[in-house]
């Protein structure tokens, strides 16, 4: 007589039902994770990250760094944590635009709504859905909050951390969102998963800024994505160059990742690139004042590192495009109110005019009374 197949007990049933529900609201993979899974080896991980001052000015990450290592101290009646993935994959080569040099690059994720809006929402409507189900107390979390996110979602077997630091997937590449909900229910956990990264080093050796100090280990201070969104004031000249026309963020280290063979496109319409922040031209985004800032980029990621860090960046992107039609541009943004747009003005023009075009400009440099900005003329001007 064959066995007759076991009952799934009520833990199981409800976990069948929040994954049922996460997949419903359009997440690619859920799976459950116990809170005290990442044990003590990322939190030591991130202990050496600090104290290194690799975090650089993210001082927020000090200040979280308890709540941040143990998800008990963020909440603790934390019994069971679900969590969420969310493909976002290109429908092309991120890669591709480096080479149009007139043109600007967007980081993938930031080429349509914010997708921490679009998360957070169907977090809570999932978790709604649960509590009232399960009789549970429910949070919800996105990655603003202070959640080790990609380290839980290794454990509970969404993908793992690969040598870029970021979270990897056989299913969907470099390219998943992450999400988590907390629950006062406990459920049975997912098997972790491990790592598959090999002797493979291409996001490591593609690097523009030589950003990671080994396998496994980011310099947020070099790192492109944190130059160009969280940083403040002027961009360190020994990066300036080799930041190219990355204006938001970088792809390289996901892009060149081999386990992208297996992603695919965003299915979430609201996560697929809009045609006009696939490649803009530098030369209309230069000259964007605050209110058609915002209009751009209503909705956008890109909005809240604000107008003026924006077009820093552009300017910088312009400076190295090799073009001198985007002369006129940069010359306009001299009389920007912003210094650090003024700034960055300056470095263009350095790399785009000659040395009798840029002379030509050096009362400019007498009537600018930012020190900073006199001092980017005066490196200027010794060239």
């Amino acid at each position: 007589m064959s066995a007759h197949p076991q009952t799934p007990s009520k833990a199981e049933r409800l976990k069948a039902f929040l994954v049922g529900e996460a997949r419903a609201a359009g997440f690619d993979i859920a799976r459950i994770v116990a809170p005290d899974a990442i044990g003590d080896f990322a939190p030591s991980g991130l202990d050496a990250y600090l104290e290194a001052g690799r975090h650089g000015t993210m001082t927020w990450m000090e200040e979280t760094r308890d709540r941040r290592c143990d998800p008990r101290v963020l909440w603790p009646h934390t019994r069971s944590i679900l969590m969420l993935g969310m493909n976002y994959g290109p429908d092309r080569d991120p890669l591709e635009v480096l080479a149009r040099r007139d043109r600007a690059a967007i980081s993938v994720y930031a080429q349509n709504r914010d997708y921490h809006d679009l998360i957070k929402g169907r977090l809570k409507g999932i978790a709604g859905r649960f509590a009232a189900r399960a009789g549970a107390d429910v949070k919800v979390f996105v990655d603003t909050a202070p959640v080790m996110e990609k380290p839980l979602a290794e454990k509970a077997g969404v993908g793992w951390q690969g040598k870029h630091s970021n979270l990897v997937s056989r299913d969907f590449g470099s390219w998943l969102f992450l999400g988590s909900i907390f629950t006062t229910k406990v459920l049975p956990p997912d098997p972790p998963e491990s790592d598959h990264c090999g002797s493979c080093r291409a996001c490591l050796d593609i690097c523009p800024t030589d950003a990671f100090p080994a396998p496994y280990q980011l310099d947020a201070r070099r790192c492109i994505s944190y130059l160009t969104i969280e940083h403040k004031g002027p961009i360190p000249h020994e990066f300036r160059a080799a930041m190219g026309n990355r204006i938001f963020g970088c792809d390289d280290c996901l892009a060149v990742c081999p386990w992208n063979k297996f992603a695919s496109d965003a299915r979430e319409a609201k996560l697929r690139a809009r045609d006009d922040l696939k490649a803009p031209r530098l030369a209309d985004l230069a000259g964007l004042d605050d209110a058609a800032f915002r209009a751009l980029f209503s909705g956008s990621p890109v909005k809240r590192i604000g107008r003026n860090r924006f077009i820093r960046n552009v300017l910088i992107a312009c400076g190295n495009s090799a073009d001198p039609s985007l002369a006129d541009i940069c010359r306009r943004n001299l009389d920007d109110d912003s210094p650090e747009v003024r700034g960055a003005a300056v470095w263009a023009l350095s790399r785009l005019l000659g040395p009798d075009a840029l002379a030509s400009l050096r009362a400019r440099a007498a009537d600018e009374s930012d020190d900073t900005v006199r001092d980017e003329w005066h490196r200027a001007l010794a060239m």
